[in-house]
């Protein structure tokens, strides 16, 4: 997968490797792509990063490890630092800064909740500036939370991220098995640990360009797509919805009401109708009441004049109301992407 890897040791004893990776990572376009609507500054220059601590604790353990990727020369660069003892932290932290230097943004999963605390930790701790006081970043741990029931993920963390896009063995171990591993070599016990735990890392670097994928995924709830066709089949109506980016693995999923199959830029959605109608959901709730004996939600605005005893406040699975589909809705993609619009954050928010 990689060229020969290149291994020198500053005067420090810091062990700093550089390597193109040569697949598995997005290419550069499609990362551009799927973060436009994150807020970046026009110029994008993003590094994906991720590190490794003797501990969880920000004042009791410390860093030993970082790794990045980053994008050079059209083709993507793995840069990994690793120290051989405590004392030699500062310097890894001010490698990492002055490295960061070059870059407008950062990419990492669980980076918000862990690895920035972590790192602006311990340069408070030794004095020194943090460098991430006006950098941007995206944690695809958050930005990838609507998709657990999506995607019938039963947990969140990087590993289950990668078996559902099919990556179900390492070669490394495991991060608590290379806390072990890197004081056995730290101590002088066990030289050869180093490249078990670099290999470690590399392989979560490896994993975090490919979970980043996944974010064409949320193309569903950020109405980032296009609808093409919409049928009747027998009591159900089906849409036919084209992403605008590739889905790195088919998915499906069902509840009561609908049908979602997904593959490469295609989704169909099949959607249960009641004697030719359909429901019109409706996110903002807060600002509906719901008429059991009429089956529909009117806004507060007009059903305040109504007996209480008539009405109660809308909940999200009855904030609707109720539409024929005609033939002219059948013919209208524009009017098929409204609905879509209102209803399938609904749809996609019930799944599990």
């Amino acid at each position: 997968m990689y060229n020969q890897i290149q291994s020198i040791k500053e005067k420090i004893n810091m062990i700093v490797k550089k390597m193109p990776i040569l697949q598995g990572f997005p290419d550069f376009e499609t990362v551009k792509k799927l973060t436009k609507n994150r807020g970046f500054s026009e110029r994008f220059v993003p590094l994906f990063y991720d590190i490794e601590t003797t501990g969880l604790s920000r004042n009791s353990t410390f860093l030993y490890l970082i790794g990045a990727v980053a994008y050079e020369e059209n083709n993507w660069q793995m840069y990994q630092w690793m120290i051989e003892n405590e004392e030699e932290e500062p310097e890894l932290l001010k490698t990492f800064s002055e490295f960061l230097q070059d870059f407008s943004c950062t990419i990492q999963y669980n980076g918000d909740s862990f690895d920035q605390p972590y790192l602006d930790a311990r340069y408070q701790i030794h004095g020194l500036s943090s460098p991430f006081a006006k950098l941007p970043s995206l944690d695809l741990y958050r930005e990838l939370k609507p998709l657990k029931g999506l995607l019938k993920l039963s947990r969140m963390n990087q590993p289950s991220m990668e078996s559902f896009l099919g990556i179900t063995e390492r070669n490394y171990c495991d991060g608590g098995a290379c806390i072990r591993l890197y004081k056995q070599f730290a101590s002088g016990k066990k030289p050869e640990a180093a490249e078990i735990v670099m290999g470690h890392n590399q392989e979560d670097l490896l994993g975090l360009g490919k979970i980043f994928s996944m974010l064409s995924y949320l193309a569903l709830f950020n109405e980032d797509y296009e609808a093409l066709n919409c049928e009747i089949q027998d009591d159900q109506l089906a849409f036919t919805i084209k992403t605008n980016y590739d889905l790195p693995v088919k998915f499906s999923n069902h509840s009561e009401e609908i049908y979602i199959i997904g593959q490469n830029n295609c989704v169909r959605l099949l959607v249960k109708s009641q004697n030719g109608r359909l429901k019109q959901y409706y996110s903002n709730y807060k600002d509906y009441d719901y008429i059991p004996s009429e089956d529909t939600a009117i806004p507060k605005t007009l059903s305040a004049c109504m007996d209480k005893k008539l009405r109660r406040p809308a909940k999200r699975d009855n904030c609707y109301t109720w539409f024929p589909v005609t033939e002219a809705f059948l013919h209208d993609p524009l009017k098929q992407k409204t609905y879509l619009k209102h209803c399938l954050p609904y749809y996609l928010s019930v799944l599990k």
